[in-house]
C-alpha cells in the first residue's frame, strides 16, 4: 500500500484536517515512545546501577501534557468523546440536533475563553521567568502550548462538530475498530 493510500484509509477527514491529524498523532506517538523509553531507562538505572535519571518526573509530566493536549483537537474533531444518549430516542431527531448544536456552542466557547485565560497566565509566567523546579525549564512555553491546543479544540468543535451534528453523522466507533 502506498503512503497516500495509507493516509486515505486512516485519516478520512477532508483537506488540511487530514494533515493536521497526521502531524498531531505523529507528535503523540513520538512523545509516547519517548516516555516509554525514559521510563525503561529510568527503572533500569534505578535497579541495575542504583541511580535514576535526574528530572525524569518533570520530563514525564511535560510529556503527558504534550500528549494529552495534542490529542484533544483530534478527539473533538472525530467525535470520540464519551456520549450518553439516553433521551435521543425519546426526544426525536430535531430536538437532538438543536441540543447538539447548543452543546457545540457551549463547549467551543468554553474552550475558547479557557484558552484566553491560559494564554494570559502563560504570558505572566514568561514575564516572571518561572521555570520548573528541578530542570529549570521555562513553564510559560508549555502553558502557551496548552492554550493553543485549547483554541484548536474550540475551532475543531465549532467547525466539524457542528457539521457532524447538522449532517446527522452520529455513528459511534465500536471498540476494536
Amino acid at each position: 500500500m502506498s503512503f497516500k493510500g495509507w493516509i486515505d484509509k486512516h485519516y478520512p477527514e477532508p483537506n488540511i484536517y487530514r494533515w493536521i491529524g497526521f502531524v498531531l498523532e505523529g507528535i503523540s506517538a513520538t512523545v509516547l515512545f519517548l516516555l516509554m523509553a525514559l521510563t525503561c531507562v529510568d527503572v533500569a538505572g534505578r535497579y541495575l546501577f542504583n541511580n535514576s535519571i535526574n528530572g525524569a518526573f518533570e520530563l514525564t509530566q511535560i510529556g503527558l501534557t504534550v500528549l494529552v493536549f495534542a490529542q484533544m483537537p483530534l478527539i473533538t474533531w472525530r467525535g470520540s468523546h464519551v456520549v450518553v444518549d439516553l433521551l435521543d430516542n425519546v426526544l426525536g431527531n430535531r430536538i437532538v440536533k438543536v441540543l447538539g448544536l447548543f452543546s457545540v456552542l457551549i463547549v467551543s466557547s468554553s474552550f475558547y475563553f479557557l484558552a484566553v485565560r491560559i494564554y494570559q497566565l502563560a504570558e505572566r509566567s514568561l514575564r516572571r521567568g518561572e521555570v520548573s523546579e528541578y530542570l529549570k525549564i521555562p513553564t510559560g512555553y508549555l502553558t502557551e502550548y496548552i492554550a493553543i491546543m485549547s483554541w484548536m479544540t474550540a475551532a475543531c468543535m465549532l467547525t466539524y462538530g457542528a457539521y457532524r451534528v447538522l449532517k446527522g453523522d452520529n455513528e459511534t466507533q465500536q471498540l476494536g475498530e
